[in-house]
């Protein structure tokens, strides 16, 4: 497992007991709320509450930066004016985001990345690297 503890041990980020919680809970968001949890710092603070009620929303803000800083947290600004997190993946992954519900989908499609290439490539550039966000209404059936 790579936890956002190990990435801060590898990385030299000093962990105080308030930061160990707020990695183990970044660490476990996904398994507990499926690859569709990407927390805002009202969301972590609120999940870290839970757990020790002395964490201040300001210690929240200031280990969500020191982690993004540290390359172990990605920072999203998804439309909605709040900006959420989820740990640095090794894997590149887009998004969907749905525009009424907020919730976010992760997906990956070969095509897409052969297009993103092909297109730099006509325009003469080599692609290093791409964020890919979708917005979307769900379908409703028939």
């Amino acid at each position: 497992m790579n936890s956002i503890e190990e990435k801060c041990q590898r990385k030299g980020v000093r962990l105080t007991d308030q930061r160990k919680i707020i990695a183990k809970v970044l660490s476990e968001s996904k398994a507990v709320y499926g690859s569709k949890d990407h927390p805002d710092v009202d969301e972590l603070h609120k999940r870290v509450s839970e757990i020790d009620k002395k964490i201040s929303i300001a210690t929240v803000y200031r280990t969500v930066k020191l982690f993004e800083e540290s390359g172990i947290l990605e920072k999203h600004d998804f439309k909605g004016g709040k900006a959420r997190y989820e740990p640095s993946m090794d894997e590149h992954h887009d998004h969907l985001i749905d525009i009424n519900t907020g919730e976010i989908i992760e997906f990956v499609d070969k095509e897409i990345e052969k297009l993103q290439n092909e297109v730099a490539k006509k325009l003469g550039y080599k692609l290093v690297d791409h964020k890919l966000e979708l917005y979307g209404s769900k379908i409703k059936k028939k």
